[in-house]
């Protein structure tokens, strides 16, 4: 007999059971213990156990099964607990987690911590509601007794006689005006029986908006559809790896081609993940995908993933995943870890968002991780945007990726209509600053009154994003971190965006006492206010993070709009992309040049996305539609690129200036942070390491720095950073990890490495 069997996930030893198991909280090592016998079926490799380490017990993944050779067997501890009947990591999931970890120079735990929700690992409860039923029916006699004797007890009877089906016990109970006590002695005499039903928690089994709960028949898929739904239908037939770039578009119906080959895989057996930039697509994009799987096959579980899930949400979900209950799931970046089984396809809608990068350890970014993950599952990969990123059109147009393009709207419906205006024309002709331009206020009036609806878009919330004084200049800061206050009308208020700390806002000027302390700039509130006192007749909504205070808030404000009940919607990024309302004819971004002045060399290509992304909610539906951008810089490429949503041309010309300057995507840029209370002495040991990376590297790399970060204090600790820029990560990450550990930082100085970091600021 051989030492050892390979069975199914895992791996079974003949006589003895050694298995590796990675623990969480803290270890970056792996490992070894014995499997006791009753535990061996379910200890794969994947699996959730507890296992001891010194007098306690610890969370860990079996990573490997090791042969008995050469392993103390008598002093190996054993598991205590399989967490779980089945492995909480697949088997890509594992080998993802090892390239996480040495590409984003990660640690493992953390890693395998982010795949395993924190609801799983704390074994929140299941969620059981009992139910009765009638175990043994009474005879007359029996009846007119037990009447007699307890009536309340015969009145739960009689009620469970006239049920078809067992009925919730505490609804009973309620509706009969009846304690506990009268079930239990019917559940002790046998007359009726309580069961443990378990309930599945969705969020969105009961809140999909209203108009959307409905079964949606299919459209024909017009020729440029077609033929990408057959080409990528063809690759996911093969089983093996591939990466398509779906470039379409606003409007041009990518999201039907990830429908039909969602179809294909579902049809098949196989599972998928769809991957959306921002909770605030979710539902939407949900209740789509139910409606068309309740038409292709009724049954088909569609299990919903983001942050602001509960806990037993999360639970029932993963759950759901990893049975091989549900084979889809749709939900934001972390959703791009889900156990599915047999994993044949994954969509990264909108792939060129900066939301699908990691702000905080481990600093992965989903689109990468999901191509990585496609290619470790053999399943194939569907990038989509209208304004892909520009990393993900140069491994398009140099054949790394297939693409497929969209390049008319469905329907043969027409690009909205881009009017640039001038601000500082604008100006000029009020004598002053303006939050709405003219031409924009007579658009807004001419739309409400055919009943058409808008949506206009800042993304800053707030009322405005400083106070200061116009006599002596003094600008109120937070006094932890190193940027201005936010004014926020609503209450009379500033606030720091970074830290929270907040306060009423002053009638004075703190520095010389002067009563003309003004707000400057504008955010969401002062929109709001301005449209409410230029057309006060608009029922009007905002959304941003300040009114989203309630868990399905953002939701019922989309179904209202969605309705007709909202007439002006106004809001930040939350509502800036992948949205369809088919009524919305009018879109205007109020300041265009947010996003454009920022010292990051990213800057034009995010405006640019930004300004197609915005002006495509227009004009979705039967009616046309009309754009109108409110900038200071009308010449700006960006804009005029926009203008004509020429794509192609502010790609290429872009990626001429990123070549000039060797920056992504033709090299690699890793951030490094470093984090400390004394200024002096984090300028001191920064400028020491960079002398040390210096000498390891000499010319392989390029750094860039020491200098203070551009918000060079946050929560009272001060910023430096160093940028490396490098032609391939995975040598150079390792290498810089190595000298990492052994340079003598001091006590109060913390650091970390951002890989393909998103934003420079």
């Amino acid at each position: 007999m051989p030492p050892f069997l390979h069975v199914g996930h895992g791996l079974f030893i003949s006589d003895s059971m050694i298995v590796g198991v990675h623990p969480l909280a803290g270890f970056d090592k792996v490992l070894h213990y014995k499997v006791p016998e009753e535990l061996r079926a379910t200890a794969v490799v994947g699996a959730l156990v507890r296992v001891p380490i010194m007098s306690a017990l610890r969370l860990g993944v079996v990573c490997e099964i090791a042969p008995p050779k050469g392993f103390p067997i008598d002093k190996l501890k054993s598991i205590s607990q399989v967490v779980y009947p089945f492995p909480a990591l697949t088997e890509d999931l594992l080998p993802l987690a090892s390239w996480m970890a040495n590409y984003y120079a990660a640690p493992m735990d953390s890693i395998i911590e982010t795949m395993i929700p924190a609801a799983v690992r704390r074994g929140a409860a299941i969620k059981i509601q009992k139910q009765l039923s009638i175990l043994k029916e009474l005879n007359k006699q029996e009846l007119e007794k037990l009447t007699k004797r307890a009536p309340q007890q015969a009145k739960l009877y009689a009620f469970l006689k006239t049920q078809t089906h067992p009925v919730a016990k505490a609804v009973v109970l309620n509706r009969l005006h009846m304690t506990a006590s009268s079930a239990d002695s019917l559940i002790k005499a046998g007359v009726i029986q309580e069961e443990g039903l378990r309930i599945v928690r969705d969020a969105y089994e009961e809140s999909w908006a209203v108009g959307e709960k409905v079964i949606e028949i299919a459209p024909t898929p017009n020729l440029e559809q077609q033929k990408s739904i057959d080409e990528i239908g063809e690759s996911v037939k093969k089983k093996s790896f591939s990466t398509w770039l779906i470039h379409g578009v606003t409007g041009s119906g990518k999201t039907e081609v990830y429908l039909k080959t969602i179809e294909q895989v579902l049809k098949s057996g196989g599972g998928v993940i769809f991957l959306v930039p921002e909770v605030a697509l979710t539902p939407q994009t949900v209740s789509r995908l139910r409606s068309r799987l309740e038409a292709i096959a009724p049954g088909h579980k569609c299990v919903v993933w983001h942050s602001a899930l509960s806990e037993g949400e999360r639970l029932d979900g993963w759950l759901a995943l990893a049975t091989g209950e549900a084979r889809i799931v749709v939900g934001a970046r972390s959703a791009v870890f889900a156990p599915i089984r047999d994993l044949r396809l994954i969509v990264v809608d909108e792939e060129h968002e900066p939301a699908y990068k990691q702000d905080e350890t481990p600093r992965y970014h989903g689109r990468d991780v999901a191509v990585m993950r496609a290619k470790l599952a053999c399943a194939v990969c569907v990038l989509g945007s209208a304004t892909p990123s520009l990393e993900s059109y140069l491994n398009a147009v140099s054949k790394r990726y297939h693409l497929s393009e969209l390049k008319s709207r469905v329907d043969s419906r027409k690009l909205p209509h881009i009017h640039v205006v001038d601000m500082k024309i604008e100006v000029a002709r009020q004598r002053g600053f303006t939050t709405l331009s003219r031409k924009l206020v007579d658009a807004m009036q001419d739309r409400l009154s055919a009943k058409e609806q808008i949506i206009l878009f800042i993304n800053r919330r707030g009322y405005s994003p400083s106070v200061v004084c116009t006599k002596c200049g003094h600008a109120e800061e937070c006094t932890h971190c190193s940027i201005t206050m936010t004014y926020h009308r609503s209450d009379e208020r500033i606030r720091c965006h970074l830290c929270g700390e907040e306060k009423a806002s002053p009638v004075r000027c703190p520095s010389c006492g002067s009563p003309e302390i003004r707000s400057r700039g504008m955010g969401t509130q002062r929109v709001e206010e301005a449209v409410r006192r230029v057309i006060p007749r608009a029922r009007i909504a905002r959304v941003d993070t300040d009114t989203m205070n309630k868990k399905h808030r953002l939701r019922e404000i989309l179904s209202d709009f969605r309705l007709g009940k909202i007439d002006v919607l106004v809001g930040t990024q939350m509502i800036g992309k992948g949205l369809d309302f088919p009524n919305v004819t009018l879109v205007g971004l109020i300041d265009a040049d947010l996003s454009m002045h920022i010292p990051d060399f990213r800057a034009n290509e995010r405006t640019f996305q930004l300004l197609v992304q915005v002006a495509g909610r227009a004009g979705r539906g039967a009616k046309s539609g009309d754009v109108f951008v409110q900038t200071f810089t009308p010449a700006s490429s960006a804009i005029q690129f926009s203008r004509h949503a020429n794509y192609n041309g502010f790609a290429d010309a872009e990626l001429t200036s990123r070549k000039c300057f060797g920056y992504p995507p033709y090299r690699h840029i890793i951030h490094h942070l470093f984090k400390g209370p004394n200024p002096e002495k984090l300028a001191f040991f920064t400028s020491q390491w960079v002398k040390r990376v210096k000498e390891k590297f000499g010319d392989r790399i390029e750094v860039k720095g020491p200098t203070p970060a551009p918000i060079d204090k946050i929560k009272d600790q001060y910023r430096w950073q160093v940028w490396y820029f490098v032609p391939n990560v995975t040598p150079v990450i390792a290498e810089l990890s190595t000298l990492r550990a052994a340079f003598q930082w001091p006590g109060d100085l913390t650091q970390s490495l951002d890989v393909d970091p998103s934003n420079l600021v």
